[in-house]
């Protein structure tokens, strides 16, 4: 078990958002997580994953300008 598994303050605070957010991903179940006793914690990866997952790439235009003749 090398990976490591954060609470969900810890994700709030990666993903800069209040603990309100990531507790919603797992209610959701939205991102992976892991029941210990009553505490939840997601690993790592997951929150990686997440981030991947909803990353918007920016849209690569022509090098052209509008508006003038060729």
């Amino acid at each position: 078990m090398a990976e490591r598994h954060l609470s969900v303050d810890q994700v709030a605070e990666l993903l800069g958002t209040t603990a309100r957010f990531p507790r919603r991903l797992i209610e959701e179940r939205r991102i992976r997580y892991v029941k210990v006793g009553r505490h939840v914690r997601i690993p790592q990866s997951a929150v990686e994953e997440f981030i991947t997952s909803h990353t918007v790439e920016p849209i690569k235009r022509s090098r052209a300008r509008y508006g003038r003749a060729a």
